[in-house]
């Protein structure tokens, strides 16, 4: 059972969908179950993946990784998320673009995700 923000992959054509509202039933695509991403929060190798939330005046900008990082077409961050006291926010990515998002919200409880085209979702929260 699919549950609220949880974000599945098709390992076949690579669509990606997050779940707005969590019921029976699985999600399939390309006549096969979509597969749950695992939201990682430890980056042992290089620290590049875990995102970086920082209070700044307005709101909070997340980076991705203690070491920037790269975004080049084969390898990038395709989304920033921002979930703050239970709403969400996401900003898209680009081969070029700084690893990096201003959401300017006010919020006790954050958690940042992001989305790496190689290796996969990762979060942080404070």
């Amino acid at each position: 059972m699919a549950k609220r923000n949880e974000v599945y992959k098709c390992e076949i054509c690579g669509n990606i969908v997050e779940v707005n509202n969590g019921a029976g039933g699985t999600l399939v695509c390309c006549g096969q179950d979509m597969n749950l991403l695992d939201e990682k929060n430890a980056d042992s190798t290089t620290e590049k993946h875990v995102p970086v939330i920082e209070k700044i005046d307005g709101g909070f900008k997340v980076t991705v990784g203690s070491t920037l990082h790269p975004m080049t077409e084969e390898h990038f961050i395709q989304w920033i998320e921002l979930i703050a006291d239970g709403k969400s926010y996401k900003e898209f990515l680009k081969p070029g673009d700084k690893p990096e998002a201003i959401f300017l919200v006010s919020a006790k409880k954050v958690t940042a995700r992001e989305y790496c085209n190689l290796h996969g979702q990762w979060k942080n929260e404070i």
